[in-house]
């Protein structure tokens, strides 16, 4: 379970690297007020200052009570530095708001593959904080969830990107073949080149850390 563990520390310190930046595009008119909070929010988590950016996510989503971005990257943030928290009490704290924060979005857009591959990486902040205690538990669950993911976005190349990276995790614990999720890996890479984000501050990270994951693994 340690190699896996491992593994999968490995693709959320790339998810902190490449966090949402990108998504923080510049247009032409003038901002609104939810465009300025979300582009502060950004550029705090740009310069490290993850804290900072969730407080500002989370007054935006007390402000936009009907859009799931807000509450979204509230958990996210909450999950990605859970995964080098130690303390337990202060572990349960982070993955708690974070799930309440997933609820709240979740209850705003149902079904959504985002919401259900960041569930997913919820649970396995717990793996990762404690494999045997928590492995048989919520690995079921979170391979649910990433097949659930992809059956509503098979096209999605964020998707199937997580959903391979946590399959090679599990093949590299077992000693199996990554060869089949290689593929899919080339597929996501090849999706990346000309997928668009539904819209502004919509999730985008993935295309780097494909390239990467193909280069360490595939090659």
């Amino acid at each position: 379970m340690q190699n896996v563990v491992t593994y999968l520390m490995i693709f959320f310190t790339a998810l902190i690297m490449q966090g949402q930046t990108d998504s923080a595009v510049n247009t032409a008119a003038a901002p609104s007020k939810y465009q300025q909070g979300m582009r502060k929010a950004f550029q705090l988590w740009q310069e490290n200052k993850s804290w900072e950016a969730a407080n500002v996510f989370e007054r935006i989503a007390a402000a936009e009570p009907d859009n799931w971005l807000p509450p979204y990257y509230v958990a996210q943030i909450n999950v990605i530095n859970s995964f080098t928290e130690k303390d337990e009490a202060k572990l349960k704290a982070q993955l708690d708001k974070a799930q309440d924060f997933i609820n709240d979005a979740t209850a705003i857009s149902k079904d959504n593959p985002d919401l259900l591959v960041l569930q997913a990486h919820l649970y396995t902040a717990w793996i990762v904080f404690d494999g045997q205690k928590y492995g048989m538990t919520y690995s079921p669950k979170a391979s649910e969830l990433y097949n659930k993911a992809l059956a509503l976005a098979p096209d999605n190349p964020r998707i199937i990107l997580a959903k391979a990276e946590w399959d090679m995790g599990g093949a590299k614990y077992f000693g199996q073949s990554l060869e089949p999720y290689c593929k899919d890996i080339q597929r996501a890479i090849e999706l990346f080149a000309t997928f668009k984000p539904a819209g502004e501050f919509y999730p985008t990270y993935g295309g780097e850390r494909a390239k990467q994951i193909q280069a360490e693994s595939c090659n």
